[in-house]
C-alpha cells in the first residue's frame, strides 16, 4: 500500500509579511541572482529543538521532527524554524523527499519568518523619553512632561510629529512609562473599536452586544453568535482602514458564521475594496508595544 502524499503546510505567524530586502549579517545588500549560501550562512536555520538535519537550496536546515497520531505530514514554520510532524508509519526517506519537493516553499517561509522576527526586534518600543510606537498608522513619540495633570495626552499640534505627553516625573522608570502608555492604549482601543463597531453594525444590519479586547498572538479578531466581538488591541498600531476591515469582517460573521461566498458578499456590501485592505493587513508587520 502506498503512503499518502498529502501535506499540510502552515505559517504560525500573525500573517505572511510582505517581501523586504534581505541583508547578510555584515549588512551587505541582497544581490538578485546570488546563491542563498552567499547571503544566509550555512547552518543559520537551526530550530532550538532540532533533532534532524537536511540540506535544501545550499543551506543546512536543522529541524524539529516528531511523530504522532496523524494521517499526513505537516510542515510548520515559526520564528523558531522548521517543524515537521509525520504519521508513525511514514519512513524518514518519504519525509525528506517531501521536504526536497517543497524546498522552495520551506526556504521562502524561513526567510519571511526571519525577516519578520528581525523587523519585530527592531520595532520594540524603547520606554524612554523619545521612544516611539505606531498609533493608527502614525509614528507617535514619547515625551515626559511632569507639569501635565493628565497621565497621557496625545499632542497633535505638529501633525508630522505627534507625541504622547506623559504626566510622569523625569525619573520615571521604563516600567512606569510602559505601564502608563499601555493603559492609555487599552482605553483608546475601547473608544476606537466601539465607535467603529457602532458605525458599521447598522450598515450591515447586525447588532453587537459586547466588545472584549484580545491580546491573541495569531488573530486580529473573532465573533460569537451571541454578538460578542473580540478585537486585538494591537490593531491600534495599524491604519484605521485596516481596523475597519477587521471590524467589518467580524461583524459580518454575525450574519454568516463561515467564510462562504455569502459572507464575503456581506463584507463587500460596505467595503468593496476589502480584498485590498485584507492584503494590506496581511502584509503589515505588527509593531509591538
Amino acid at each position: 500500500m502506498g503512503f499518502p502524499r498529502l501535506v499540510q503546510m502552515a505559517l504560525d505567524l500573525w500573517d505572511a509579511p510582505s517581501p523586504v530586502t534581505l541583508h547578510a549579517p555584515n549588512d551587505a545588500p541582497f544581490v538578485p541572482g546570488a546563491l542563498l549560501s552567499e547571503v544566509v550562512p550555512v547552518g543559520q536555520w537551526q530550530h532550538p529543538r532540532a533533532n534532524r538535519r537536511i540540506r535544501l537550496d545550499h543551506c543546512d536546515i536543522a529541524y524539529e521532527f516528531q511523530r504522532g497520531k496523524r494521517r499526513t505530514v505537516g510542515l510548520t514554520i515559526t520564528p523558531d524554524g522548521l517543524s515537521v510532524r509525520a504519521p508513525r508509519w511514514t519512513p524518514v526517506s518519504e519525509v525528506e523527499a517531501l521536504l526536497r519537493r517543497k524546498s522552495d516553499w520551506v526556504m521562502d517561509k524561513l526567510r519571511e519568518s526571519g525577516q519578520r522576527a528581525q523587523a519585530l526586534a527592531q520595532s520594540r518600543v524603547q520606554w524612554v523619553e523619545g521612544g516611539a510606537f505606531d498609533y493608527l498608522g502614525r509614528r507617535v513619540h514619547l515625551r515626559i512632561d511632569p507639569t501635565q495633570a493628565a497621565p497621557c495626552h496625545l499632542d497633535d499640534s505638529e501633525c508630522d510629529a505627534p507625541c504622547l505627553r506623559l504626566g510622569l516625573p523625569q525619573t520615571a522608570s521604563e516600567a512606569q512609562i510602559r505601564d502608563t502608555v499601555q493603559a492609555w492604549l487599552m482605553r483608546q482601543a475601547v473608544q476606537v473599536f466601539e465607535a467603529r463597531l457602532s458605525h458599521f453594525a447598522p450598515l450591515l444590519g447586525v447588532r453587537w452586544t459586547r466588545l472584549r479586547l484580545s491580546s491573541a498572538g495569531k488573530r486580529w479578531g473573532s465573533a460569537s453568535a451571541d454578538g460578542t466581538i473580540r478585537l486585538n488591541w494591537r490593531l491600534l498600531h495599524q491604519r484605521l482602514d485596516m481596523v475597519d476591515y477587521v471590524v467589518v469582517h467580524e461583524l459580518s460573521h454575525l450574519r454568516h458564521m463561515d467564510h462562504s461566498p455569502q459572507f464575503w458578499d456581506v463584507v463587500a456590501s460596505v467595503l468593496p475594496d476589502h480584498v485590498e485592505r485584507r492584503r494590506a493587513l496581511n502584509e503589515a508587520t505588527p509593531r509591538s508595544a
